[in-house]
């Protein structure tokens, strides 16, 4: 009786344990790989916040994306929110059909794992992993193992983490991270960037058989690149179709004609140095990343002084420096997933793009090109000898990337010139498209030197937005900024500061002064100085007005302007309108021997528009973080320069250039452009027509125009087609008529500049005086102020 009761418990007790010690086990076995005891295992903070590395997106102001700063993967963070419904239909229908039913482990293809894997030893088999597991390797890497004993630990793991990831997500937040996270390789991580790169898309905006085909690229994407194997990858998207319309997200009607679509693809090559606003991000991503200055890594003081100046006085400049993450470093432009928002307009920048190509592929360069063509030293001056040109060459090549690499190779001079002197394949610029060729670097660096380049800035003159910056024709080529970077001689451009300044001292435009020439004593050095006139034979030694002086640019009338107030005063009024670059204290600056970049005179010349007040030009509006949050906001800096009567006076002796000075060619029937408006401008070209300006303001828009060459000594050679009114007003003129045109844009012809309150100013005065005018003279000036 006792030893069938023993037997009784011990057969009760052997059928319990079997049952119980095995969960038991499993307690133990799940604990530990929770714990991280058996491998790695995600703490509870990094699987709230996995670290991916996300691309910092910039933004124009009417929200159009215009590229991104990423350090390995060009990522970007979408909400479930802004996918196309085709996306998570067609990923669930083939990658996970009991997506929504399962807490992250799908047992039914856990029993084929264990089939296929563990006991029939094929470790490729796969299968079986759901979204979420999926999404654990993504996010969590797994380690490359052979032994199953391994494998089964590794897929424990994921279980874990699966179900840790159900329990801290929703599910539509689970397949959002799931497109997040996957490389859909050529530089498309997640799906917003493979929307981009692949159909130059949206997200949201993927047709069915778009996303059918980024789907079936989970699968495995180095096998079903559309780029490589476009049949392989078609016959890939017709199976995720099949698998929609098994699960009911599409009709068989729908499937029997998507499956015969061919891929229409329109690949978008990520490169930092494509697409639009070029030159505009490249100045974007070295300004944020700028370290606060130290004089000795500059070579030349001035730019330690004008960088010093940025640092304490632009937020923008070192922004990733100057601010920190709630963890205590500093931003990363390239892994935080920042957003930036520029105050850039999409079409007002592919308009000036537009309006620079179209100048200088079409007109200038064709007639730069045909001038030079018979000329031994072109692209050169004719007046240069040989020994000057080999200079200029030697010059560029020791600027060369080629050669800083070589001699960083503690190369001879002479192996180095060797390989300048040694043909070699490459691809260099025209404006046909890039051309695959042999030529030796040296002649490549000529060849180079005969490309007119080209800088264009447009702003809102209130709030100092800058709305278009094209910096130089072709970013993959010419990577010199001529808007913040280049500083040129701005030539007529300068003389409305003298004017100004004369205005804010009691001048009237309709000021009286001869148009002879004037010699003015250097009170510092006291050299003689006495300008060239540049007047016309019929207007010498006559009474001019001083209107009449700026409307042809003369200089004698500058000259005698000058006399009046010396260099000093000039500068002083220059810094007050927002110039800061180093102005020499010389009479000749009157002439525009000063060189300055285009982004300070553009936003000097929008003092005038704004009612005297100077607003510096800003880039960006605000900045924010990968969720959104806004973490800083810009404000243009104003401050009053001249007077309000000041700038409407100059205003409308700038309007006078355009009308019927050395910018008539605007206003002119006889030239192309015939645009009929309210614009004030001032054209500009320096000495040996090595550099043509062009300022143009409107009541909403400044914008402002360089055109020149790498070279001063690359000009052309004579004044017709070397002036500021053929090589930059044309493009100016190009960029506002496509304004005009665009009534979103909410730029008129009939916007006129706003008078200020109380002053009645007639313009209309005696431009010329002599005695058959003599009568009409007096009464112009006696009326001038009512």
């Amino acid at each position: 009786m006792i030893s069938n009761s023993f037997a009784s418990f011990k057969n009760r007790f052997i059928g319990w344990s079997l049952v119980i010690f095995p969960i038991l086990l499993l307690i133990i076995l799940f604990y530990n790989i929770s714990v991280g005891n058996l491998g790695f295992m995600p703490t509870f903070e990094e699987l709230e916040n996995p670290n991916s590395n996300l691309a910092t997106e910039v933004y124009t102001a009417d929200s159009v994306i215009l590229g991104t700063f990423f350090y390995n993967e060009n990522r970007s963070k979408t909400e479930f929110s802004e996918l196309s419904p085709y996306l998570p239909d067609a990923l669930v229908s083939t990658e996970d059909e009991r997506f929504y039913k399962h807490s992250g482990i799908d047992f039914r293809g856990l029993a084929r794992v264990v089939v296929k894997t563990i006991l029939g030893g094929d470790s490729s088999s796969g299968g079986g992993s759901t979204i979420t597991q999926q999404l654990a390797k993504n996010l969590f890497p797994r380690e490359n193992f052979s032994n199953p004993v391994q494998i089964v630990n590794r897929k424990l793991r994921e279980w874990v983490i699966a179900i840790k990831l159900e329990k801290s997500y929703t599910k539509q937040e689970i397949i959002a991270m799931y497109f997040n996270q996957f490389d859909f390789l050529n530089l498309a991580v997640g799906i917003k960037s493979a929307s981009k790169v692949y159909f130059n898309s949206n997200p949201n905006e993927l047709k069915i058989e778009e996303a059918a085909m980024l789907v079936g690229m989970a699968k495995n994407p180095s096998f079903y690149n559309p780029l490589r194997r476009l049949d392989t990858t078609t016959h890939r998207r017709n199976v995720v179709l099949a698998q929609m319309m098994r699960n009911n997200k599409i009709s068989q009607a729908q499937f029997d004609s998507l499956k015969n679509l061919p891929i229409k693809l329109q690949y978008q090559k990520v490169d930092h140095k494509l697409g639009s606003a070029t030159y505009f991000r490249e100045y974007l991503r070295l300004c944020m990343n700028n370290n606060k200055p130290d004089s000795e890594n500059y070579y030349n003081q001035q730019s330690f002084i004008e960088d010093s100046v940025e640092w304490q006085t632009n937020p923008l400049f070192g922004w990733c420096k100057k601010n920190k993450k709630p963890d205590g470093t500093n931003y990363d432009i390239y892994r935080d997933g920042l957003r930036i928002y520029t105050t850039l307009n999409s079409k007002m920048q592919v308009y000036a793009e537009e309006a620079i190509k179209e100048h200088l592929m079409l007109n200038l360069q064709v007639a730069f090109d045909n001038e030079k063509a018979y000329q031994k030293t072109a692209p050169f001056s004719k007046d240069l000898t040989e020994e000057q040109v080999e200079n200029i060459l030697k010059v560029g090549m020791k600027r060369s990337e080629r050669y800083r690499v070589l001699n960083n190779s503690k190369l001879s001079k002479d192996s180095i010139e060797q390989n300048f002197n040694t043909p070699a394949e490459m691809t260099v610029f025209s404006w046909a498209g890039e051309i695959d060729t042999v030529m030796t670097p040296m002649d490549s660096i000529r060849y180079y030197k005969h490309f007119l380049q080209s800088g264009f800035m447009s702003m809102d003159p209130k709030t100092g937005h800058v709305k278009a910056y094209v910096a130089g024709i072709d970013y993959r080529h010419f990577q010199y900024d001529h808007i913040t970077q280049a500083k040129r001689q701005i030539g007529s451009t300068f003389k409305p500061f003298l004017y100004t300044l004369a205005m804010q001292n009691g001048y009237s435009p309709c000021e009286l002064v001869p148009n002879t020439p004037v010699t003015i004593t250097d009170p510092t050095t006291g050299v003689q100085w006495t300008p060239e006139s540049g007047s016309r034979k019929e207007w010498d030694r006559k009474m001019v007005s001083l209107r009449f002086g700026l409307r042809h640019s003369l200089n004698n009338i500058t000259a005698w302007l000058m006399s009046k107030f010396y260099p000093k005063a000039v500068i002083d009024i220059a810094r007050l309108m927002g110039v800061t670059s180093e102005i020499p204290e010389v009479l000749s600056i009157a002439l525009g021997v000063a060189d300055l970049t285009l982004y300070e005179m553009v936003g000097a010349y929008s003092t005038y528009a704004n009612k005297g007040v100077y607003t510096k030009p800003i880039f960006v509006s605000r900045i924010e973080d990968k969720n959104g949050n806004v973490l800083a906001t810009f404000k243009a800096p104003n401050k009053e320069a001249i007077s309000e009567n000041t700038a409407y006076l100059m205003l409308g002796m700038l309007e006078g250039v355009y009308r019927d000075g050395t910018a008539s060619w605007l206003w002119s029937d006889n030239h192309p452009y015939k645009i009929h408006a309210h614009i004030a401008a001032k054209t500009g070209t320096t000495q040996n027509q090595s550099d043509g300006w062009f300022m143009g303001i409107t009541p909403k828009l400044v914008s402002g125009v360089w055109t020149g060459a790498e070279d001063r000594a690359t000009h052309f050679d004579g004044i017709h087609l070397g002036q500021g009114a053929n090589m930059a007003l044309p493009i100016w003129a190009l960029y506002m008529n496509k304004i005009y045109a665009d009534s979103t844009l909410n730029i008129t012809k009939e916007d006129d500049f706003e008078a200020p309150e109380g002053l009645n100013i007639d313009l209309d005065c005696i431009d010329i005086y002599d005695e058959n005018n003599k009568d009409n003279f007096i009464d112009s000036q006696s009326e001038f102020f009512n």
